[in-house]
C-alpha cells in the first residue's frame, strides 16, 4: 500500500474518532465545555461545602469538580460521568492528585446511579436534561440536599440563592421545589 495512502488513512480515522467523540456528548444530552476554575470555586462556596458533605457531580467531565470538593473542602465526592475518555482522563487526575479515599468516578448514564446519599449535587447540562432529572432528584434526593446549575434553571423551581452575572443557582431539596 502507498504511504501517502496509509496516511491519509490514518488521519482520516483520527478525524472519524475525534468527531464520532465530539458527537458523541451531544447524542447523550450535553456537550462538554469545561467550567472554569472560577465558577467552580463559586458552585461550592454558594453551596457551602463541606468536610461532612458527599458532593455529587452529574455529567463530571474531566473531574474538575469533584477534584476541588475532595481537595479543598475534604468532601466525599463522585463524578458520574457517560463519556469514557473523560472518565478514564479523571481516573487518571484523582491519582495524580492522590484523592483515590475521596473521589470516585463512574462511567454510567445519569438516570441509571443512585444518587440518594448525596448532600450537594452540581451540574451543567442543557435546560431539558435538567427538566428530565427533577423527578430523579426528588426522588432520590432528601430534603436539605443542595443542588447547584450552572447555566440552566430548573423550570418551577424557586432558585434559594442565584449568582444572576455568573449564572449559578442553588436550590434546596424541601424548598426550592414547591
Amino acid at each position: 500500500m502507498d504511504t501517502a495512502f496509509t496516511i491519509f488513512l490514518i488521519a482520516v480515522s483520527i478525524i472519524a474518532i475525534v468527531l464520532i467523540w465530539i458527537f458523541w456528548s451531544f447524542a447523550i444530552g450535553a456537550g462538554w465545555e469545561p467550567t472554569s476554575k472560577k465558577i467552580v470555586k463559586k458552585m461550592m462556596e454558594m453551596a457551602e461545602v463541606n468536610s461532612d458533605d458527599v458532593v455529587y457531580d452529574l455529567g463530571s467531565g474531566d473531574g474538575r469538580i469533584v477534584i476541588e470538593a475532595a481537595k479543598r473542602y475534604n468532601s466525599m465526592a463522585v463524578g458520574i460521568e457517560a463519556d469514557p475518555i473523560r472518565v478514564l482522563w479523571s481516573r487518571i487526575m484523582v491519582r495524580i492528585f492522590r484523592l483515590q479515599n475521596n473521589v470516585k468516578i463512574t462511567w454510567k448514564n445519569i438516570f441509571n446511579q443512585d444518587i440518594s446519599d448525596a448532600t450537594v449535587v452540581t451540574l451543567f447540562l442543557w435546560k431539558n436534561i435538567n427538566q428530565k432529572l427533577k423527578p430523579k432528584l426528588l426522588g432520590e434526593l432528601k430534603p436539605g440536599t443542595r443542588v447547584v446549575s450552572y447555566i440552566w434553571t430548573f423550570e418551577g423551581w424557586e432558585p434559594v440563592k442565584a449568582d444572576n452575572y455568573e449564572n449559578i443557582y442553588l436550590y434546596i431539596i424541601g424548598e426550592s421545589d414547591k
